[in-house]
């Protein structure tokens, strides 16, 4: 198996509308096709990981219910490791609610379920399994105060943190403090430093201020624009892959997961990136979040034709 990493987070169904155009307010738009799709980023981020040839673990918390039951069988079927992986009952497990336009951009809503319940307990209980990962990755989809802890344990451990701020959310540098490597995207960098990201200038203002704050690497990722790398020793751009982008969803949470594999397996910073951007190019040319995330094989032929 490949290396290990540790992904905490949240775990959704995700109900995809694909419409011409997402709806305004009050407004109803007809005509759309229906879909469902297992996502949430937490679970999205996983099984990008283990697709991308990692050896992964799950920590999250799922509904005692019919959705809760097929997300199991899905991270099963990606050979993840699920022992960590708690059915709550007090709670459903989360669903989203996507609407995707002609274009490929979307507007979500999330109702977490039991996502919000994943505690810091749930951490301790897999002290073990998080001690023994070469990373460890996380989102924001769950409370602030377990990924904080999880955090703080992986970097007592001597075990490298991603973390993908998202949805965005302010941080303490106490947290920052603990992170690896950041992966905001613009509005995300935006929100964490308060400066504008408008452009690749704002883009490098702000990762270089994300890094004043004590993360160790930030990479400000730019959709179609590339990824902006930022580390002690400077700032550099990776450029993205063109694709014609059918769905954009999850686009973030594969390149999240295939750069954990990428760091994990030792390659340089650069090199990790132009792996996570060929996972994130591919995820866009399919509908649905885990759906879309591409296999090892699939990244590496990809890699070779561009």
């Amino acid at each position: 198996m490949g290396k290990k990493i540790v992904v905490v987070g949240s775990s959704n169904t995700d109900m995809i509308i694909k419409i011409d155009r997402i709806p305004r307010p009050g407004e109803t738009v007809i005509g759309g096709r229906f879909s469902t799709a297992p996502g949430g980023k937490g679970a999205n981020q996983a099984v990008a990981a283990a697709r991308a040839g990692g050896d992964v673990a799950f920590i999250a918390r799922v509904g005692n219910d019919m959705f809760g039951s097929e997300a199991l069988k899905g991270f099963a079927a990606d050979e993840i490791n699920i022992d960590h992986v708690t059915k709550d009952t007090t709670a459903p497990s989360g669903v989203a609610s996507i609407f995707v336009d002609k274009n490929g951009e979307n507007s979500i809503a999330v109702a977490s379920g039991a996502n919000a319940n994943l505690s810091p307990a749930d951490i301790e209980a897999a002290e073990k399994t998080i001690a023994c990962a070469d990373i460890l990755v996380m989102q924001l989809e769950t409370p602030i105060e377990t990924v904080t802890a999880a955090a703080m344990m992986a970097h007592a451990d001597g075990v490298k943190v991603i973390l993908n701020p998202a949805p965005a959310q302010p941080l303490t540098d106490d947290l920052l403090k603990t992170v690896s490597i950041l992966t905001p995207n613009e509005s995300e960098a935006e929100l964490l430093t308060g400066i504008g990201v408008e452009n690749e200038d704002g883009a490098r203002k702000a990762a270089e201020a994300l890094l004043a704050k004590g993360v160790a690497t930030v990479m400000v990722t730019l959709g179609e624009n590339g990824v902006i790398i930022a580390t002690a020793d400077g700032v550099k751009k990776v450029d993205a892959f063109e694709v014609d982008p059918v769905d954009t969803t999850a686009a973030g949470d594969v390149f999240n997961g295939a750069l954990a594999v990428a760091i994990a397996e030792g390659s340089r910073l650069e090199k990790a990136v132009l792996f996570a951007n060929a996972a994130a190019a591919m995820s866009v040319t399919k509908l649905g979040a885990q759906p879309s995330a591409p296999t090892r094989h699939e990244i590496d032929e990809f890699m070779k034709n561009h």
